[in-house]
C-alpha cells in the first residue's frame, strides 16, 4: 500500500515551471497553485495579463491533488435550512453558482482539450437513518420547485439500481454532478496556464508582503517580485503571512483510499451507474470509482493532521467502513491511502473578497474542486474590476472564537460529531 495521494501518482508530473526564483514584476502575483490560483492565473492571462504563480511546493499538491475526486453541485448543507437562513433568492443565487463550477470545469476542460476522464456521472446522497431519507426528500421536493429539477429522490426498495449496499435508507440523485481525474486536471490547467504565459514558480512559498505606492511587494525565500494586484488562493496553508484568514479556517482532516483494481462484474455491483456518492452522516464517507477501475472510500476517519501514521490509522478506520458497507470487499487490497486537510468555514460556505488592498478566495469546506475552479475565473473578473461576479462578496467573516490557526478543539469537535451520529 502506497502512502501517496492517487491522483498525484497516476497523472503526468508539471514540466512547465519556471527554473530559479521569482523576481522583477508583474501584473498580478497569485498565491498558489491549486485549482483556484492556476484557473485564475489562466483567465488573467487571457485578459493580457502579466502574472506569476507562486506556489510553496508542487502545483496541486494540496486539496486540489488530495481530495475524493467528485465534481458535484448542490450544497453541503440542507437546501431547506439554506432557504430559511438566507431567503429563497440568496439561496438560490448560490446553489446556481455550484451548477456553473461544474459547467466551468467542463467548459476549461473542452477549451484547453485536457485530458482527465470527466464525467458527469450525478451524485448520489445516501440516507444514513430512515429520519435523513424524509429530510432529503422534503428538500428535493423544495430544490426541484425552487432551482434544481435535475433532481430525484430514490426509495430503499429502488436503491438496488443505484448501489450494491444494505447500509442505507433511500437517496437523492443530483444528475448535474461529475467526477474527473484531479491529477490530470491540475496538471493540464497548469499546462494551460503557462502556454499563456504565466510564469509558475514551484517550491516557492510566499515569506513576506507588503504594501508600497505601486501595488506590493510579494517576497519568497531569496526573491522579490514587484505587483499592482495580488490574489491569495491559499487554503489551509500554514506557510506565510497569512493570520488573518488562518483565524477563520479549520483544517479538518480527510482520509482516502483506494483499492486495487476491480472487475467489471463487482464495479457494477458496487455502483452500477457510476455515479458519486456520499451519506448524511456528519462523520460522512464519500466514495466513486476512478477512471481505471478501483474504488475510491474516503471520509473524516479521525480529527488529526494528516500524516504517515495518522494516515495509515485512518485507512485502517476506512477500510471497516468500507467493508461494513459492501462486505463482499472484505478480501479486496487497498493500493493507496492519504490523508488531506479541507480549508472549512464556520458556516462552511466559502468566502472570496479583497483586504487590505489582497484579494483572496479560500473556504471551500469540502466542496472546493468545482467552486475553486469557478472562484478563480470569478476572481480574474473581480481584479478587472467586475466585483458583481462574486456571489460570496457581502458576506461577513468574523474569526472564530478561541482559534488563533491551530486547531486545539478538533478532537471535542470530533467526539461531538460521533455523538450527534448516534443520535440523530
Amino acid at each position: 500500500m502506497k502512502l501517496a495521494s492517487y491522483w498525484h501518482d497516476t497523472a503526468p508530473r508539471f514540466d512547465a515551471a519556471v527554473q530559479g526564483p521569482p523576481g522583477g514584476r508583474a501584473d498580478v502575483v497569485v498565491v498558489g497553485g491549486g485549482f483556484t490560483g492556476l484557473s485564475a492565473a489562466l483567465a488573467l492571462a487571457k485578459k493580457g495579463a502579466q502574472v506569476v504563480l507562486l506556489e510553496a511546493e508542487r502545483v496541486g499538491n494540496a486539496a486540489s491533488g488530495r481530495n475524493g475526486g467528485h465534481v458535484n453541485n448542490g450544497f453541503a448543507q440542507d437546501y431547506a435550512a439554506m432557504c430559511a437562513r438566507l431567503g429563497t433568492e440568496r439561496a438560490n443565487l448560490l446553489y446556481r453558482s455550484f451548477d456553473a463550477g461544474v459547467d466551468t470545469v467542463e467548459r476549461i476542460i473542452g477549451e484547453e482539450g485536457i485530458d482527465c476522464d470527466f464525467r458527469r456521472t450525478g451524485k448520489l446522497k445516501l440516507a444514513a437513518k430512515p429520519a435523513h431519507y424524509d429530510k432529503l426528500a422534503r428538500s428535493q421536493e423544495l430544490l426541484a420547485r425552487e432551482v434544481d429539477p435535475d433532481t430525484h429522490m430514490v426509495s430503499k426498495a429502488a436503491l438496488s439500481e443505484e448501489l450494491g449496499s444494505d447500509a442505507y435508507y433511500g437517496g437523492l440523485v443530483f444528475r448535474k454532478s461529475a467526477g474527473m481525474h484531479m491529477g490530470k486536471f491540475v496538471q493540464g490547467l497548469a499546462s494551460a496556464a503557462a502556454r499563456k504565459g504565466v510564469r509558475i514558480h514551484e517550491n516557492t512559498p510566499l515569506t513576506a508582503l507588503r504594501r508600497t505606492s505601486e501595488g506590493h511587494e510579494v517576497e519568497s525565500p531569496g526573491a522579490r517580485v514587484q505587483a499592482r494586484q495580488v490574489l491569495l488562493a491559499t487554503g489551509t496553508s500554514a506557510v506565510g503571512p497569512l493570520a488573518w484568514f488562518r483565524r477563520r479556517i479549520v483544517p479538518v482532516g480527510a482520509y482516502i483510499i483506494v483499492t486495487e483494481q476491480l472487475p467489471q462484474d463487482v464495479l457494477d455491483r458496487i455502483l452500477p451507474r457510476r455515479r458519486n456518492a456520499t451519506n448524511t452522516r456528519n462523520l460522512v464517507n464519500f466514495f466513486r470509482v476512478t477512471p481505471d477501475n478501483r474504488l475510491l472510500f474516503g471520509g473524516r476517519a479521525r480529527f488529526a493532521a494528516p500524516g504517515p501514521e495518522s494516515d495509515k490509522k485512518s485507512g485502517e478506520i476506512l477500510r471497516r467502513d468500507m467493508v461494513a458497507t459492501f462486505p463482499y470487499l472484505a478480501n479486496v487490497r487497498i493500493d493507496y491511502c492519504w490523508g488531506g486537510l479541507v480549508d472549512m468555514t464556520r458556516d462552511r460556505l466559502p468566502r472570496a473578497g479583497e483586504r487590505d488592498g489582497v484579494y483572496y478566495s479560500m473556504g471551500y469546506s469540502g466542496h472546493g474542486t468545482q467552486m475553486s475552479t469557478y472562484m478563480g475565473t470569478v476572481m480574474a473578473d473581480v481584479m478587472d474590476g467586475n466585483h458583481g461576479r462574486n456571489p460570496w462578496k457581502d458576506f461577513d467573516w468574523p474569526a472564530i472564537p478561541g482559534h488563533f490557526g491551530k486547531p486545539w478543539f478538533l478532537p471535542a469537535v470530533g467526539a461531538y460529531y460521533r455523538l450527534m451520529d448516534v443520535l440523530r
